[in-house]
């Protein structure tokens, strides 16, 4: 498989937009869970750093896994997971990223960071 790039700015309507274009690339079988964490990951960057943040989406396949990465301009606001209440309306999208992913992490640079992810193929789980 092909990577996918896409550069956009952090938006709410990039989300969609950014969900629709990895339903696309990776196929209606394969892009439930990485439609969430792409949701996640921006809708951080929106809440963290601002609507209108410069973003560059990725991903990237191999036989057994998919990797979802975004990376924004500032290297150093780093991604912490929350416990949220009951009645929290937010606080809970790295624990979502968590759940479906197989790990996730950051790399940070000095233009930046990346927060990535990765998820177990829909074709690789039916195997095992």
């Amino acid at each position: 498989m092909n990577g996918l790039t896409i550069r956009l700015l952090a938006t709410p309507g990039a989300v969609p937009l950014a969900r629709h274009a990895v339903r696309e690339h990776l196929g209606p079988a394969e892009s439930p869970d990485a439609e969430l964490c792409v949701s996640e990951l921006l809708t951080n960057v929106i809440t963290h750093l601002g609507t209108g943040t410069p973003v560059t989406l990725r991903v990237t396949g191999r036989a057994a896994r998919t990797r979802v990465e975004l990376t924004d301009p500032d290297a150093h606001a780093q991604p912490v997971p929350r416990q949220a209440a009951d009645g929290d309306e937010s606080g809970r999208g790295l624990a979502l990223l968590a759940a479906v992913a197989l790990r996730w992490g950051v790399v940070r640079a000095p233009q930046g960071k990346t927060v990535w992810c990765e998820l177990p193929r829909a074709s690789s789980q039916s195997r095992q």
